[in-house]
């Protein structure tokens, strides 16, 4: 069963788990979610459309009537779980990992998501204490139902005037080719533009640099004003300036703040960020007079956290965009049409988005760094306690491992929740004070801990 994570199942099919998992998941999720009506979607890996048969069995086996949405992104899903009052919802994706992986996303009323500590783990236990799953009396239905239309209208009280703007899109072969042309049209240069699960151009993972150099030529080639690219189930979105740069997607929840102030006339608006976010993004959300939270990684945790705090949106280091006007959920295709509206603008001032980032970035970062250890917890606290012990540190937090910040510089370091990695990243006002506390933290690690980079 190692395929249940923190915030979804997903593995290699066939290897970490397979179609009796799967019916399995469709069986106990009316349990689970009190609920006798589930909508389900997929996307375009060769293995969904076998998982799918096997969820909506188990599903309908429970008793469950069955909303099949067929193909489309993940996004897709939440509208139709939240707008159409589903109290339960799967996503069948592995989201931005190679072919070979595929999974679930679950989520429930409101497209809240469901996650190990929320339901999955529950269904894990059911599951792995043999819990028989005997059909019901009355066997569910499968409708097939169409969202693009109303997912579509719905989008465009967000669309922009993009005229002029000269875009590229890389569309990895996921799910937003099913909705990229019909949002931008086809005037912008698109490559990697039709379905295709298997991925032949590139693993459909926008942070891994080799997957973006096929972007980046075509932002050169077209002397594109900015470069758009989507993982596999277009939930996440990253951005290549008009200089061919990688805009690292945790200032894009800076860069967010042009629409929803300027343009939206937000005031004080509460944004949420994760805890391995860049120190510009609340320097930089100070001058719009955002008032700024720091909570966990993850979709599981993101999407209550904003509701909770009532905040207007939100992202992460790994390009997710969360909105009050979706539901607190994250979405590709919205995220990158609020940021082409802004680049508009921007260019209409005769200003370049590289111009512009360059104004919000104004440290070094090291990226994350992988350590591979076995004693995650006190390899943590020693450098925790390294750091501190020289050091007066301005603020401490305590959650999803540590995140410490001193004057020039601060760093994070987080356990892995499926492997036994310490994730490390940290920021420097200089590139020479960078590279000491990562040599720091390394001699630590690799002294006390025998950790290995990997």
């Amino acid at each position: 069963m190692g395929a249940f994570h923190a915030y979804d199942i997903r593995g290699v099919y066939g290897v970490d788990f397979d179609s009796t998992t799967a019916y399995k998941v469709g069986y106990f999720i009316p349990r689970l979610l009190d609920t006798d009506k589930v909508l389900v979607g997929r996307d375009c890996r060769v293995s969904s459309l076998e998982i799918r048969d096997a969820l909506v069995n188990g599903l309908t086996d429970a008793g469950a009537d069955v909303w099949d949405l067929g193909l489309c992104s993940t996004p897709m899903v939440y509208f139709g779980t939240a707008n159409y009052g589903f109290k339960a919802s799967v996503q069948i994706t592995a989201s931005h990992n190679p072919a070979e992986y595929n999974g679930m996303k679950v989520s429930r009323e409101n497209a809240l998501p469901v996650g190990l500590d929320s339901g999955l783990g529950q269904i894990r236990e059911w599951i792995e204490g043999g819990i028989p799953t005997p059909p019901a009396e009355v066997r569910g239905k499968v409708h097939q139902m169409d969202v693009i239309p109303d997912y579509l209208e719905f989008l465009s009280a967000f669309k922009q005037d993009l005229s002029g703007l000269n875009i590229a899109f890389d569309l990895s072969n996921g799910m937003s080719c099913l909705l990229a042309k019909k949002v931008f049209g086809d005037s912008p240069e698109y490559i990697n533009d039709t379905l295709d699960g298997s991925f032949p151009n590139h693993d459909p993972n926008p942070l891994i640099p080799r997957n973006v150099a096929a972007l980046k030529s075509l932002v050169r080639s077209t002397k594109a004003d900015i470069g758009v690219i989507y993982d596999g189930d277009a939930d996440r979105v990253m951005f290549v300036d008009n200089e061919a740069e990688f805009i690292a997607p945790d200032l894009v929840i800076a860069l967010m703040a042009e629409y929803y102030v300027k343009v939206r006339g937000e005031k004080n608006p509460r944004v949420l960020q994760e805890i391995r976010s860049s120190k510009s993004v609340a320097e930089s959300l100070q001058t719009y007079g955002a008032e700024l939270y720091t909570w966990k990684v993850g979709r599981a945790n993101a999407a209550p956290k904003l509701r909770e705090i009532d905040g207007i949106w939100g992202g992460e280091l790994a390009g997710h965009y969360y909105f009050k006007d979706f539901f607190y959920s994250d979405s590709g295709i919205l995220a990158s049409m609020i940021v082409l509206g802004i680049v508009a603008s921007l260019k209409k001032e005769g200003k370049t988005i590289a111009g512009f980032m360059k104004g919000i970035s104004r440290y070094r970062n090291s990226g994350e760094i992988n350590f591979k250890l076995e004693d995650k917890p006190g390899a943590m606290d020693a450098v925790k306690a390294h750091f501190t012990r020289n050091e007066d540190p301005q603020a401490v937090m305590d959650f999803d491992g540590y995140r410490v910040e001193f004057k020039d510089w601060w760093f994070n370091i987080r356990p892995s929740n499926t492997e036994p990695y310490l994730r490390f990243i940290c920021e420097a006002v200089t590139d020479d004070l960078l590279k000491k506390k990562i040599a720091e933290t390394r001699e630590l690690l690799e002294s006390r801990f025998g950790a290995v980079l990997s």
